[in-house]
């Protein structure tokens, strides 16, 4: 991947906060001045005095650089692009090919092409899941969700997962969508659509990838709720969920 032009490409790297760090931050992004050895740990560091106000990461973040997970003590250099990755929650061709279709968007989701793409003469099985906004949860009346994905990185981890899939089962076409912004009550927000010779791999394929994209995808779901609102999957320190008092 090559790296993002910054303000100052002689000097500067990009850092990007996502959901709940976006809002602790007061920003989306800040610069930082690369110095001699600067690691990645360094530079979130150097985020978090140059912010608005200090996002405090914790210790459960995940940091991509350039669009790949990596350690703190990776070296950064002048032009890179820094995400700092909470813990994920779970209408164009973003990524197609002759056996993968991955897209995130903020359009509304039509199961029926995606149903259309992965239905061939040659496969005897066909798995569709549909992720829905629910009206409730632990107890909440739940009113509306709303994700944020950084993209195209969620794109290629998506993409990642399939090979993942690919090599644990025979496996014909692939799509999978997936809702950015205001997701309502009984709207989807997901659609998995998985092809196979046989109902088994279908069936299990679906399923290893909603639990793999809610280990490494970057898509956050805050759910908004009567009283106040949460980022789902947020573990500040090592803690439970942000709970964003309205």
């Amino acid at each position: 991947m090559t790296r993002r032009e910054s303000q100052n490409p002689t000097t500067d790297l990009t850092v990007l906060f996502f959901a709940a760090l976006h809002d602790r931050a007061g920003t989306r992004r800040v610069n930082v001045a690369v110095t001699d050895g600067m690691t990645v740990d360094d530079a979130v560091q150097a985020a978090r005095k140059v912010a608005p106000r200090d996002p405090e990461p914790g210790s459960s973040i995940m940091l991509a650089l350039n669009g790949e997970y990596v350690k703190g003590d990776r070296p950064v250099a002048a032009g890179d692009e820094l995400a700092l990755i909470p813990p994920v929650s779970g209408g164009s061709d973003a990524i197609k090919t002759e056996a993968n279709w991955v897209f995130v968007t903020a359009d509304e989701l039509d199961p029926a092409p995606l149903t259309n793409y992965v239905t061939t003469g040659v496969d005897g099985a066909v798995v569709i899941f549909l992720g829905v906004t629910r009206d409730h949860n632990e107890g909440r009346r739940v009113l509306q969700l709303e994700y944020e994905a950084y993209q195209p990185m969620a794109e290629n981890k998506i993409v990642e997962i399939i090979g993942e899939m690919r090599s644990k089962w025979e496996l014909g076409k692939v799509a999978i969508a997936h809702r950015t912004g205001r997701v309502d009550i009984g709207e989807t927000s997901m659609v998995v659509a998985v092809g196979a010779a046989h109902r088994r791999p279908a069936f299990e394929a679906s399923l290893y990838f909603v639990d793999r994209l809610k280990e490494i995808v970057p898509i956050w779901k805050r759910e908004f709720f009567e009283g106040g609102e949460v980022w789902i999957g947020e573990t500040p320190g090592g803690g439970g969920q942000v709970d964003e008092r309205m």
